[in-house]
Formats: C-alpha cells, sequence, structure tokens
C-alpha cells in the first residue's frame, strides 16, 4: 500500500454493465468523491440481458436497459458522481474491439481524467464459485489498452485528432480483481454509501440484500493489510509525477 494515499483531481470508471462498479469498486470512488474528485462513470452496455424470467423475450430488452440504466444513475447520484456515459454496446455480446477500443479512448481524451478505474481482464476464474462475466473481461481489456497506448498516442486512431480529441496520458490504471493486488483503498468511511448505491440496483438485487456480502469481502480484503473494509487493486503508474495527498 502506498504510504502516501493518492487521490485524483478526475478518474474515470469504466465497467460492462450497470451495478459492476458497484459491486467491485463504489467504496474507493465515494472515498475520492469526498475529497474533491471529479468521476465519470463508463457504462459499456445497458444490462439489458439481465433477465431470466420465463415470461420475458427479447421484446423486454428495451424497457429493461430503460430500467437499469436509471437505477445506475440512480447510485452514481448516492456516490456523488455527476456524469455517467451508458455507451449501449450490445449486452452479453461484447467484445475488446476496436471499436470498442476506439470509443473508449475518445472518452477518455475527452474527459481527461487522471486515473482510470477497471477490471482485470485476465481474471476468468474466481474461487471454484464463478466464472467470470465475458462482458467484464472484453471491457476491462478494451480499456486497458485504450488508457496505453491509445489515448496517449497521437497517430493511433489519427480521426479523432480531426474531430479535436487531442493525445491524453493517464497518470494510474486501478485494475480490480486481480490476483496481484497491491494496493487497498481504505473503504470504512465510505462502505455505507457503496452499499446504499448498490441497492439502487432493485431490477437485479429484488429481495436480496447485499449488505453482509460486501461487508465481508470488504473486511476480507482489509484484514491482513490494519483495515476493518478495504478495496483492492493493482495499479499501475503510469507517470512519475509527485502524489498528492
Amino acid at each position: 500500500m502506498n504510504e502516501k494515499e493518492y487521490f485524483p483531481r478526475q478518474a474515470m470508471s469504466i465497467h460492462a454493465h450497470p451495478d459492476d462498479q458497484e459491486f467491485t469498486v463504489a467504496g474507493t470512488l465515494a472515498r475520492w468523491v469526498q475529497a474533491g474528485c471529479e468521476v465519470v462513470s463508463v457504462i459499456v452496455t445497458s444490462g439489458e440481458a439481465g433477465s431470466n424470467e420465463p415470461s420475458r423475450d427479447s421484446s423486454y430488452k428495451l424497457e429493461l436497459a430503460r430500467l437499469r440504466e436509471a437505477e445506475q444513475s440512480s447510485a452514481n447520484a448516492a456516490l456523488g458522481i455527476r456524469e455517467t456515459v451508458f455507451m449501449h454496446y450490445p449486452d452479453g455480446e461484447l467484445e475488446p474491439t476496436l471499436n470498442l477500443r476506439h470509443d473508449l479512448t475518445r472518452l477518455i481524451r475527452l474527459y481527461k481524467p487522471e486515473a482510470v478505474v477497471t477490471g482485470d481482464p485476465q481474471g476468468v476464474f474466481y474461487g471454484n464459485g464463478y466464472i467470470n462475466h465475458p462482458d467484464h473481461r472484453a471491457a476491462a481489456q478494451a480499456a486497458l489498452y485504450a488508457v496505453f497506448p491509445s489515448s496517449e498516442t497521437r497517430l493511433i486512431f489519427t480521426d479523432l485528432l480531426t474531430d479535436g480529441y487531442e493525445p491524453h496520458k493517464v497518470k494510474r490504471l486501478y485494475v480490480h480483481g486481480s490476483d496481484k493486488s497491491d494496493t487497498w483503498v481504505d473503504i470504512a468511511g465510505t462502505i455505507g454509501i457503496k452499499i446504499s448505491a448498490l441497492k439502487k440496483h432493485v431490477s437485479q438485487l429484488g429481495d436480496w440484500d447485499p449488505e453482509k456480502m460486501v461487508r465481508e469481502w470488504a473486511a476480507e480484503e482489509g484484514k491482513d493489510h490494519g483495515l476493518d473494509y478495504a478495496e483492492a487493486y493493482k495499479v499501475m503508474i503510469l507517470s512519475e509525477e509527485e502524489d498528492r495527498g
């Protein structure tokens, strides 16, 4: 863990579905917002495949997309996030294409975040009961390579230059879900906000209360690092500029 905690002025969270962010990194984002950070939440799909109800068919997807976008907007409001971008890629069919990387590169050049937060594109198996959703990995891979090399390299996606999007160098990349975590963010002061935000996703949670599980996860992450509750990351430091406390 860094001796001096890093608080970016601007950050971008990139995830595949509504609720991914709340399950994973919302405590960190809320902590950064409290420190004055402006966070942009990028949701690559609208989660329109997120129902197994037998009575539903493909005609329900548009309604569910609207519902889940509204839930994500409410969750972001709870976290203090003012800007949400829905990219409207197809849920359940996401691939780490050049088109997706191009679109994420444009967003990074537009908003110019100091830090980007996303998942681990290499994570497949978590324990013996969860296979990582392929959309998670696809969004994370495209985000990773949008951060580097695409967003900072002038002659990649030169159409963006024509449209006025100048290169931007991200200073730090926070990767959650890594088996090589090296940074633990103390979320004891924001875990309640994280849980409140997660509960906005009623279409996915139903009557289930996620609080016990979220607290158990965060306690497990923090226990070896002197923290009551934590979120863990592999942090890539892409700029050696001196940290700000």
